[in-house]
């Protein structure tokens, strides 16, 4: 854990955080964005991935994330301090520490995470290729070393948020994120976003 005083040279030497959402796929990450997009921070997407049956609201991704592992340049990054940006879990370890990153983690129930994975699948006529078992072993893992990683590096500072505490009450978590940002928001517009229809996939 990093005292105030280390937080503040950070914050003096690499600037504003770049508020990151993460957590696994289909664990309520894109619903985050549009929260936070409410509330009034900047996002940065491109668009790229329009909105379907599964995302209706929209994915808010940003296309070039997805290089990160790959990607030895990424100074693009210092772009988008102070707005928000999707990444999942599993590329978080590839986040460049010449940045400071406010990291709103989203867990799901990995029974609801893998449901709902299948049914876009399905929906997409692409076939499954691991079983369910094994799907949750490796998500378990990929969060394993997330959290791991997330407790060690002095760039990244995170906030766990569940998704059905978000869809059960909305504001109240609309107010820890705000707390955790250390942003004055609209947490009506925040919580007004949040659509209970489109929990879809719950677990017993």
């Amino acid at each position: 854990m990093l005292s105030n005083m280390q937080r503040l040279y950070r914050r003096i030497r690499h600037g504003e955080p770049i508020v990151v959402v993460s957590g696994l796929p289909r664990s309520g990450t894109s619903m985050a964005m549009k929260m936070l997009e409410a509330g009034g921070l900047s996002l940065a997407t491109d668009g790229i991935r329009r909105a379907d049956e599964d995302n209706p609201k929209g994915y808010y991704e940003l296309e070039r994330v997805k290089d990160l592992g790959q990607e030895s340049d990424k100074a693009w990054l210092s772009a988008h301090r102070g707005k928000v940006v999707k990444i999942i879990t599993y590329l978080l370890r590839h986040l460049p520490e010449d940045n400071n990153y406010k990291i709103v983690l989203m867990r799901r129930e990995l029974e609801e995470v893998v449901a709902s994975q299948n049914k876009m699948l399905d929906r997409r006529g692409e076939p499954q290729h691991t079983e369910d078992d094994r799907m949750k072993d490796l998500f378990k893992d990929d969060l394993w070393r997330a959290n791991y990683l997330l407790k060690r590096a002095p760039h990244l500072e995170a906030l766990e948020v569940n998704y059905r505490d978000v869809v059960a009450e909305p504001l109240a978590q609309a107010r820890t994120i705000c707390d955790f940002l250390g942003r004055e928001l609209d947490l009506e517009s925040m919580a007004s976003v949040v659509d209970p229809k489109l929990y879809r996939n719950r677990a017993k």
